[in-house]
C-alpha cells in the first residue's frame, strides 16, 4: 500500500514567500541608503552638508528632480548623464547603490533576524563610504570614522564581540567568574581594546615609516579607521584585519611599481635607448612613484574589515585546527 498523500497547508507555500519578499525588502532598503551615502562620499571629504542643499548635477549645478534620483533605475535610465547638460554622471553612483543593496541582503543571510544583522549593516554602510572617499580623495572623513567609533562601542553591548584573553589563555578567567560578570562588560572590554590595538598599531607604523623615510606614510584618518573597526570587531579580529589589509596593500603596492617600471622601460626603448638605459631609467621613475604615492590604504583595511566580520571566526577557527 502506498504512503498517504499529505496535503500542504496554505502556510507551507506561504512561508517562502514572505522570506522572499522580506530580502526583497532589505536590498531595496540597502540600494536606499547607498544613494544617501554617495551624497556622503561627494559632500563629506569636501567639508559639505549631507543634508541641504538637495541632489544635484555636478556639471551644470541644477537640482535634481526626485523622480531621477530613484537608485539604480535613474542612472540607468539616463544613460549615466544628466538629463539637463548630458554631462557624465560617475559609475560610482551605480556601483555604490548596488554594492550596499548586496551588503544588507548579505549581512541578513549571513545572521539572519538578529541585532547582528543591524550591526553587520551599519559597519558595511560605514566602510563602503570611506573606502570610495580614500579611492577619490584620499581623505577618510571624521563624519564617518568617529560615530563609526562610537556606535561600534555601542554595539558591543548588544552584540556580543568575542574577547580575545578567554580565547587564548582560557585559564585566565574562570568559569564562576564568567557566570558572574556580564557578557556586556567582556564584549565591551575587547571592543575598547580593539580599538586601542587598531589605532595604536597604525599609529606606530605610520611614526616608525615617517622616521625611516622622512615622509608621512599614511593619515592619522587611518588611524581613526582602525579604531573604528576594532571597536567593531574586537581584538582578534582586528589583528587579522590589520594583517590582511597590510598583505593586500603590499601586493597592490608592489604591481603598481611593477607596472611602471614596464610601462616606463617599454616607451623609452620605443625611443631608441638600449635595453639597459631603458630598464634603468625606468627603475628611477618606478623608485619616484614609490616614494611619493599616496596608496589609499583604507580601501585595503576597509575591504578586509568587512570580510574579516563575516568569515574571520571561520578562517580563524580553520587555521587553528590545522596547526
Amino acid at each position: 500500500m502506498g504512503q498517504p498523500i499529505m496535503d500542504k497547508t496554505p502556510q507551507d507555500g506561504l512561508l517562502p514567500t514572505v522570506e522572499l519578499i522580506i530580502q526583497a525588502a532589505i536590498f531595496a532598503l540597502g540600494l536606499c541608503w547607498g544613494s544617501f551615502l554617495n551624497v556622503c562620499i561627494y559632500r563629506l571629504p569636501r567639508g559639505l552638508s549631507v543634508v541641504a542643499p538637495r541632489s544635484s548635477c555636478p556639471h551644470c549645478g541644477k537640482m535634481i528632480p526626485p523622480y531621477h534620483n530613484v537608485p539604480v533605475l535613474s542612472w540607468l535610465i539616463l544613460g549615466g548623464k544628466c538629463r539637463d547638460c548630458k554631462g557624465p554622471i560617475s559609475p560610482r553612483y551605480l556601483v555604490v547603490e548596488v554594492l550596499t543593496g548586496v551588503l544588507f541582503l548579505s549581512c541578513y543571510l549571513h545572521f539572519g533576524p538578529t541585532l547582528a544583522t543591524v550591526k553587520c549593516a551599519v559597519l558595511g554602510f560605514l566602510l563602503l563610504g570611506l573606502i570610495f572617499a580614500d579611492a577619490e580623495t584620499k581623505l577618510l572623513p571624521d563624519a564617518l570614522t568617529l560615530p563609526g567609533l562610537a556606535l561600534g562601542i555601542g554595539f558591543s553591548l548588544v552584540v556580543p564581540v568575542n574577547d580575545l584573553a578567554s580565547r587564548i589563555m582560557p585559564g585566565l578567567v574562570s568559569a564562576t567568574m564568567r557566570s558572574e560578570i556580564s557578557w556586556r562588560l567582556w564584549s565591551l572590554s575587547d571592543s575598547l581594546l580593539g580599538a586601542a590595538v587598531g589605532a595604536s598599531f597604525l599609529y606606530g607604523a605610520a611614526a616608525i615609516y615617517l622616521r625611516a623615510r622622512g615622509v608621512e606614510g599614511m593619515g592619522f584618518g587611518d588611524v581613526k579607521l582602525m579604531a573604528m573597526i576594532g571597536a567593531f570587531l574586537g581584538t582578534k579580529l582586528t589583528v587579522l584585519t590589520i594583517f590582511a589589509g597590510s598583505l593586500a596593500g603590499s601586493i597592490f603596492g608592489l604591481s603598481a611599481v611593477l607596472a611602471v617600471w614596464v610601462k616606463r622601460w617599454r616607451r623609452i626603448e620605443a625611443r631608441g635607448a638600449s635595453s639597459i638605459v631603458a630598464r634603468r631609467r625606468a627603475w628611477q621613475s618606478a623608485r619616484v612613484m614609490l616614494r611619493y604615492y599616496q596608496m589609499p590604504f583604507g580601501v585595503f583595511l576597509g575591504a578586509m574589515a568587512m570580510l574579516s566580520f563575516l568569515f574571520g571566526n571561520v578562517l580563524l577557527h580553520w587555521y587553528w585546527r590545522a596547526l
